[in-house]
């Protein structure tokens, strides 16, 4: 791919401005606005429909390459004290994940170019302690332990230089020593480096700059850092044993240059300094905080609780926030541009990208139906790497999987950074995700590995299929994001008489889920679209725009598990992991919740007794008594597939809830219960065997008047235009639609 972008914004409004960042290799390239009706490219369905917004950002721009620095680090402003160092001691508690992964910078106050300063690192060579110290003049000297570090565990490191003397020491000391093993060192030794060079440079822990562009951000560390100190002067190993932790002793005082808590302030991007100095700091690329540190015990799992326990913060080579391009054009929505999904498409020659943005509507402008774009969840899947980085990918679907150019780009481009499926490069996993950087798999005309047999469509681009019906057969709609309802929470739920939900909400913060709560209590009414949702719990940033947080705490279906003591978010504090296990089970708020997952082909629904209710009659007019509900669709064939959900009154199910149909028994052995349903492994647990594996269709009545539905299948919309809309998925589906509009009580 020679173009890619995207947008400082996922939601915006009439007034506001809206600005886009592109990087194109080629000399120019035309944008348009185009408002997103369906991306589904399977020429067995509708097709790809989009309409040309005129706008004033309709135009050809040139081409510029932009680039993305990825990788985390603190960064210490330079000041007068740090600028005129002479003789020093560094030190620090150190857990390497990578140690044998060439240079890594643990503290460095050194400018590559003219070689000078200082820099404590992890030697190239075999990945042991060792200190480079330039003369500022082209001339440097490298001393290390040659005591190759164990990756994983904890080592205090230290280093000293005196510049009366020109002696130098090295300290390499695990926390536990093992039998047979060599990594413990230290060195005495003396430096023909008389005097160190200066440089402009800041101080930086777990990186330093090869130069002042972007993209010469070098010798990356992964992994943790704990309580960094910095003296003036070159200590003893007592002094350094006095500095280890806690406040600056007051012996120390005059000799401490900067004695970092990094226990402070962690859900900030601020880092602290407890010397009198106060040469505080800030993160770059959201290093992972609320990490446990070198004297964690266990007998505290929250780091609200016993900070002092969590003062390291773990750093990566390929963390990623903001992409930080520069702006190329903008867009101020217009008063004319209805509610609804947009995208600025941009093409030059054969290349195309598109960067997908929604407009809410203008207050007191609001339309009767609100679809809610799953944003947190588009986040929490962002540039995935699934497909070429799970071996057993296959295996798990089933089939033979697509990969598309977005796929194939994304792993040949991991600086585009990762989503919270994958991990870093050091194999711990991603829990931050953020959507300030092309996030190609949010595109219209992307397939996935995930998809199931057919259009192979999932999150963005399957919920094409809603707003594609939605369109097709006449309703106006608005469209409002996660970020919205996190944000202003029932408010702008309110105005609207049913929400529908995507194919996949599966992520959501606690004010969004004690909104929707809230808008169902108050008479809302809920068409739950899909499966797998109101699964994860999640946390935005306090500061930062456009991030979010997943801790993969005790269970559920992941790729990757948090380690024990590291289940608190370090955004806002709260306990992570999934709803369920928080007391909020998806049935509470949905009637059903996630049972099974496969990725082969869907089944149909057969009606149950309940659907016979007169409560239900709605639900089925025009539909026959022995009708199979869905077995079509362009997701695998059926309506009920890839991740689907059951009623279930001990999780939640309210005992009014009319459970309605079910695809019980008419799945393969592909899919398979969630592991959260286990207390031990045993045989059964497939498609054709366990009744647990099941879509469960629900309706009930909330309080003053509103109401739920739920179709528990993600492949439900795949299935709304077969036979051009003409089927019983989609007369369902308007029959729900039509009486949810209508305010009259329901029967119940």
């Amino acid at each position: 791919m020679k173009i890619t972008g995207y947008s400082d914004k996922i939601s915006t409004a009439p007034g506001e401005t809206l600005s886009f960042m592109v990087n194109c290799e080629l000399p120019s390239y035309q944008v348009e606005i185009v408002r997103i009706i369906c991306g589904d490219s399977n020429p067995a369905g509708p097709g790809v429909r989009e309409k040309v917004i005129k706008t004033s950002a309709n135009k050809t721009y040139p081409g510029r390459k932009q680039v993305i620095e990825s990788g985390s680090y603190v960064s210490i402003p330079l000041t007068s004290v740090l600028a005129h160092l002479e003789s020093f001691s560094c030190q620090a508690m150190i857990w390497p994940t990578t140690p044998d992964k060439g240079q890594q910078v643990i503290m460095a106050k050194y400018q590559e170019r003219s070689k000078a300063g200082f820099a404590l690192v992890l030697s190239e060579r075999d990945g042991s302690l060792a200190l480079i110290l330039g003369d500022g003049r082209g001339k440097q000297e490298t001393f290390s332990t040659g005591k190759p570090l164990l990756a994983r565990e904890w080592y205090f490191v230290a280093a000293s230089y005196d510049a009366k003397t020109r002696a130098v020491t090295l300290h390499q000391e695990p926390l536990v020593s093992y039998p047979l093993a060599t990594d413990a060192g230290e060195v005495h030794t003396r430096t023909t480096i008389t005097r160190l060079g200066t440089s402009d440079t800041p101080l930086m822990f777990a990186a330093c700059r090869t130069g002042t562009g972007k993209g010469q951000l070098a010798y990356k560390y992964n992994g943790k850092i704990d309580s960094p100190r910095l003296a003036n002067h070159a200590l003893s190993r007592a002094e350094m044993e006095m500095l280890k932790g806690g406040p600056v002793p007051s012996s120390l005082t005059t000799a401490v240059v900067g004695a970092w808590d990094f226990s402070r302030d962690i859900s900030s991007q601020h880092v602290t300094d407890v010397s009198p100095n106060r040469l505080h700091g800030h993160t770059v690329n959201l290093p992972a905080r609320g990490m446990k540190g070198y004297n964690w015990t266990g007998e505290s799992m929250n780091w609200n609780d016993k900070p002092d326990h969590y003062g390291a913060i773990h750093f990566h080579d390929d963390d990623m926030y903001d992409a930080g391009w520069e702006v190329d054009f903008t867009l101020t929505i217009p008063a004319t541009m209805t509610s609804g999904l947009y995208a600025a498409r941009l093409r030059s020659g054969d290349e195309e990208d598109y960067i997908p943005f929604a407009v809410r509507p203008q207050p007191g402008k609001e339309k009767k139906i609100a679809f809610l774009l799953p944003t947190a969840s588009y986040m929490a899947y962002a540039n995935e790497h699934m497909g070429t980085n799970a071996g057993i990918m296959e295996v798990f679907a089933g089939r033979l999987i697509p990969l598309d150019k977005y796929a194939l780009f994304l792993n040949e481009h991991r600086e585009y950074g990762s989503s919270c499926y994958d991990v870093h490069s050091d194999h711990s996993g991603v829990c931050y995700s953020s959507r300030l950087r092309p996030v190609l798999n949010m595109r219209p005309k992307h397939i996935s590995s995930l998809g199931g047999h057919g259009s192979s469509l999932w999150q963005f681009n399957a919920d094409t299929h809603i707003t594609d019906w939605l369109d097709a057969l006449g309703y106006e709609f608005d469209v409002i994001t996660d970020e919205d309802l996190h944000a202003r929470g029932l408010e702008i739920l309110q105005p609207y008489s049913v929400i529908l939900s995507s194919t996949h909400p599966e992520y959501h913060s606690k004010s969004m889920w004690d909104a929707m709560m809230a808008y169902q209590r108050q008479g809302g009414r809920l068409m739950y679209m899909g499966a797998n949702g109101w699964y994860w719990r999640i946390a935005y940033h306090p500061e930062l725009p456009g991030v979010i947080e997943v801790r993969r705490n005790e269970g559920g279906i992941r790729t990757w598990a948090a380690e024990p003591g590291e289940y608190y978010h370090s955004f806002t504090g709260e306990y992570g992991g999934l709803w369920r296990r928080q007391g909020r089970p998806p049935q509470m708020l949905l009637g059903t919740g996630f049972t099974a997952q496969g990725f082969d082909i869907s089944a149909p629904y057969h009606r149950l007794p309940d659907s016979f209710h007169p409560r239900a009659d709605f639900i089925f007019a025009g539909v026959g008594k022995d009708e199979l509900i869905g077995d079509f669709g362009l997701i695998g064939g059926g309506a009920a597939g890839l991740e689907i959900d059951r009623a279930d009154r001990h999780l939640g199910t309210p005992p009014h809830a009319l459970v309605l149909a079910t695809s019980q028994g008419r799945h393969t052995d592909i899919y398979l219960v969630v592991c959260e349903e286990l207390l031990a492994t045993y045989p059964g647990l497939g498609g054709m065997e366990n009744e647990l594996v099941r879509a469960d269709m629900v309706f009930y009545e909330t309080p003053n008047g509103g109401a739920v539905w739920a179709s528990s299948s993600i492949a439900w919309a795949g299935s709304l235009s077969h036979n051009t809309y003409k089927n019983n998925v989609s007369r369902i589906t308007k029959n729900v639609l039509d009486r949810f509009l209508d305010p009259k009580p329901l029967a119940g």
